[in-house]
């Protein structure tokens, strides 16, 4: 089930990229991989997808950079302040766009529903807030369950 619709608004730490989302898909996730871990400086990054036609740049749009892992994912972020912004699975994959939660001015109705890629989280980092945790993303094995 979806969110209603409802105008989702955030952006970078320097406000230069600004973004609106009309409404989220189901899937919320705390993201552990080692790539998330790095690029966030993190234990973990937290988003939700957004499908293309529910998202558009606001402002600043042109000062956004890209990061193209070698597994094809992109990460788009602030090229001033280095805000991460949002991430996609592959060049691709152009329907969805995940949105890094952090980057959000407006509040949320529902929370993160799962950990992915917990098989390649930081040996310090502790979960403990019952959600489902899966070794890599949700079809991959469930490790525990709430």
């Amino acid at each position: 089930m979806q969110n209603e619709s409802k105008l989702y608004q955030g952006g970078c730490l320097c406000g230069k990229i600004r973004y609106e989302a009309t409404q989220f898909e189901t899937n919320m996730a705390h993201c552990h991989c080692s790539m998330c871990r790095k690029f966030h400086g993190a234990a973990f990054a937290s988003f939700g997808s957004v499908k293309q036609e529910n998202f558009r740049w606001v402002q600043g749009e042109a000062e956004l950079a890209a990061y193209q892992a070698p597994n094809g994912t992109v990460r788009r972020f602030c090229k001033h302040c280095g805000s991460s912004l949002t991430f996609a699975s592959s060049v691709d994959a152009v329907a969805i766009i995940e949105i890094t939660l952090g980057s959000l001015d407006s509040d949320l109705e529902r929370l993160p529903d799962a950990h992915i890629y917990v098989g390649s989280k930081a040996d310090w980092d502790v979960i403990s807030d019952g959600l489902p945790q899966y070794e890599e993303g949700r079809a991959s094995r469930l490790l525990t369950l709430p």
